[in-house]
């Protein structure tokens, strides 16, 4: 089960843009920081986050794992942080700290009492235009990673699956290596490299700045141009993938042998980006599949044929176009190709029958549960806040996320079905228990 769980939420964590009334103000330094502000006075606390536009596929083919890298090497410290001090000073101030990595960006951020707000903003300005780039940082923090990998993808069961399917469905496209990257790239990057990215990358004018919580607006602005003002612009283009990744043009199948006691089914489906008119109705159909437990997934697979001990559908909500993974546990004693055989015929239930009034008012309230919970955080309004701004440079879609799902109908989610989940359009893995005597 907790393999399960860590799965879950890798993929439903790599994007997420809900729905609330939420005001905010924002405006643009002359360095070109966006900056968001968003003032809920109900708690003494404030979250203090940056989203930078650079994930896993701004990287170099021979220099993978850089984005997740330097997730990790900027709380080595700055100018004016002392190596290793820096979560220091949010736990002191009695704060919590974190930041994550995905194909598409790099997301920092502080929760701390309100009264507190000026350090965060210069904890993150000390980040952006002071950070440690040297040799011993990044020797401790290439530990740090190789031992993360070690725990997260070699040494767990199923594992792998997300980096064997993504190498499968992007054969010609950045999204093909993991977020996590090459070690032997790591291994062989220089000092230089490492400086190189971080000039490029982290830069005003390819960042998001959002400050959510108990804030009064004019105040912090002032604080903002303080710290954040003075920060150079960025020089030169910002690397972007130069192509729009290739359609699958025919099924892709495969086995992996991997330390497992019960064999799997993997089925990855090319979809579409999150700026496509077909990407909420796609959302829906994965959703339909495996969203709680009277899912069809669930309820056929697992509790009524028992093919299954777990069978999950997973949207990737991806800035270029993105995947439904589809992942299963076969249980004891049933042949792999028999639950793929099930998990089709639900997908093909979906293209060919549409659902009853009652499902579908079901899984048009489970969406609407599920985005208004990630706004239920100060740290869940400024994610999504940053999100929005990132990927469409409009804050205000924050606020409509909802009424996107609410528009598509069942004929809809029939039709991303028919157009998207066939099998030319996807991977299928096996994964297999490795044989004794191999």
């Amino acid at each position: 089960m907790r393999i399960i769980l860590s799965l879950i939420f890798i993929f439903a964590g790599l994007v997420s843009i809900a729905q609330l009334n939420i005001e905010y103000q924002e405006f643009q330094l002359d360095n070109g920081l966006d900056v968001i502000m968003h003032q809920d006075n109900t708690s003494p606390t404030v979250s203090v986050s940056i989203m930078y536009h650079v994930g896993s596929k701004n990287e170099n083919p021979d220099r993978t794992g850089f984005a997740h890298f330097f997730e990790h090497l900027l709380f080595e410290g700055s100018k004016n942080i002392p190596r290793g001090e820096y979560s220091r000073y949010v736990e002191s101030a009695g704060g919590t700290l974190n930041a994550n990595t995905s194909f598409d960006r790099t997301y920092y951020f502080e929760i701390l009492p309100s009264n507190e707000l000026e350090l965060g903003l210069w904890l993150e300005s000390e980040r952006l235009m002071h950070a440690i780039v040297d040799t011993k940082g990044v020797e401790t923090q290439r530990l740090v990673v190789k031992e993360e990998r070690r725990q997260r993808t070699d040494n767990q069961p199923y594992g792998s699956i997300l980096e064997e399917s993504m190498v499968r469905a992007y054969p010609d496209y950045p999204y093909s290596w993991p977020i996590i990257g090459s070690m032997e790239h790591l291994d062989a990057a220089t000092e230089e490299d490492y400086k190189n990215f971080y000039k490029t990358f982290y830069v005003p004018n390819n960042a998001v700045l959002v400050v959510a919580g108990d804030i009064e607006y004019t105040e912090t602005k002032l604080l903002v141009e303080k710290y954040f003002g003075s920060i150079p612009k960025g020089v030169g283009e910002i690397p972007r993938p130069n192509k729009r990744p290739a359609p699958l043009t025919a099924e892709v199948r495969d086995t992996i042998y991997d330390n497992i006691q019960l064999p799997a089914v993997v089925q990855i489906y090319r979809t579409v980006g999150l700026d496509s008119p077909d990407y909420y109705a796609v959302d829906m159909a994965a959703q339909l599949l495996s969203q709680g437990e009277s899912s069809r997934f669930n309820k056929s697979l697992v509790d009524d044929q028992q093919l299954a001990l777990f069978v999950g559908s997973f949207p990737l909500g991806l800035e270029d176009p993105g995947v439904v993974l589809s992942f299963g546990i076969v249980n004891g004693g049933i042949d792999p190709d028999v639950l793929e055989t099930g998990m089709d015929a639900e997908v093909a239930k979906i293209q060919t029958e549409l659902m009853s009034d009652q499902e579908f008012e079901k899984l048009r309230n489970q969406i609407e549960v599920n985005l208004i919970n990630q706004n239920a955080s100060l740290a869940g309004v400024a994610e999504n806040l940053a999100s929005s701004k990132t990927y469409f440079d409009d804050a205000s879609r924050v606020n409509s996320e909802l009424n996107r799902y609410l528009a598509v109908t069942k004929e809809d989610i029939m039709a991303a079905a028919k157009k998207y989940f066939v099998k030319n359009n996807r991977v299928v893995l096996y994964y297999m228990p490795k044989p004794a005597n191999p």
